[in-house]
């Protein structure tokens, strides 16, 4: 361009152009942010290509399923090599043997009825307890329920079984006997609590048992509609060896019959001992 701003031939050859030169250089503000966006633009283009370009068409794309595969073989082929070299279990359940060759089934009711119980200062075991189902009222400390324990007994007789009243941790039970109209060898206290963990309750609570311990022993709570003893009384009589009938209604028994030695057995829920 001349110095007249007249335009005028290039010496280079290039094409005529028009300049202009703006007097306020922020009116090229827009200009200079486009070109940043595009300088922004490309510099993610890159980036992008480096990152993601091997896994594009034939990149780290094949190599990684082939490598998953080759682990997915490996795995299974192992599994099942050591699965075949396990021994196979018999169908049938082997019996438990000892030095004898055979060991009878367990006791479901050996933890309670070893348990120790005091009848007036005499240690007396569960296991003792006359009759093929007896009747256990659980009895915790300050245990305000003289009603609830008449509902108990009058089921107890109802479902002919004797009822034993246990106070536990040392509760005297004396006094409720004497009320039911009960024996007094049918008050038992837990002096050293030794009754096993489910039977530690805090409020009070029926428990079916057999003295024999051949019969899982039954808890019947109270649930506000007295006690139901009936089945469960007649469900442990006939488990194991068959209950007779004598012993089922021990108030039908005369103390006078048993046997020399032998401990006599308690009145029924409702009769008093002599």
């Amino acid at each position: 361009m001349n110095a007249g701003g007249d335009q005028g031939r290039d010496d280079y050859g290039l094409p005529p152009v028009d300049i202009e030169v703006p007097d306020d250089a922020r009116e090229l503000a827009r200009d200079v942010q486009a070109y940043h966006r595009e300088l922004r633009s490309r510099r993610r283009r890159h980036l992008a290509r480096r990152l993601y370009g091997p896994l594009t068409r034939d990149g780290m794309v094949l190599p990684l399923l082939a490598g998953c595969l080759a682990l997915t073989l490996v795995a299974a082929t192992l599994l099942t090599v050591f699965t075949a070299r396990q021994p196979t279990a018999g169908l049938r359940p082997q019996r438990p043997t000892t030095g004898t060759g055979y060991r009878a089934p367990a006791r479901p009711g050996k933890a309670l009825v070893k348990t120790i119980l005091f009848e007036a200062g005499q240690p007396t075991p569960l296991s003792n307890l006359p009759g093929d189902v007896v009747v256990l009222a659980l009895i915790p400390p300050g245990c305000s329920c003289l009603a609830d324990l008449e509902k108990l007994t009058y089921a107890a007789r109802h479902a002919k079984a004797l009822l034993y009243l246990v106070g536990l941790h040392d509760t005297p039970v004396t006094a409720f006997t004497t009320h039911l109209g009960l024996g007094k060898t049918q008050a038992l206290e837990d002096t050293h609590d030794q009754l096993p963990a489910p039977y530690n309750v805090a409020a009070l609570t029926a428990v079916v048992v057999r003295p024999d311990g051949t019969a899982q022993p039954v808890l019947v709570p109270d649930r506000g509609h007295g006690f139901q003893l009936d089945n469960d009384v007649r469900a442990l009589a006939t488990d194991g060896s068959p209950a007779s009938p004598a012993r089922l209604v021990p108030a039908s028994a005369s103390p006078a019959a048993a046997s020399p030695g032998s401990r006599p057995a308690p009145a029924a829920s409702g009769a008093p001992s002599g």
